[in-house]
């Protein structure tokens, strides 16, 4: 009986380490993709950002050639 419960203890000392090194390695991989995600919603927020800024210009150009034909059209 007590052979046995020493064999048990034996075995299951690196199972325990080799399940441990696992799940610190799965920890890892999460936190480097929670970092990718992270960077990838910042750069997602910087592209919202720099579009809708393009749009406010264009329409700013839109609103002033319209003005400048109306202007144009009232002189003729």
């Amino acid at each position: 009986m007590t052979g046995s419960i020493a064999v048990i203890m034996v075995f299951s000392i690196p199972i325990v380490a080799i399940m441990t090194s696992h799940f610190q390695k799965q920890d890892v991989i999460k936190r480097d993709m929670l970092k990718d995600q992270l960077e990838l919603e910042k750069i997602k927020q910087e592209n919202y950002l720099i579009e809708t800024e393009k749009m406010r210009l264009e329409l700013e150009q839109m609103k002033s050639g319209q003005n400048r034909e109306e202007v144009t059209f009232q002189i003729k």
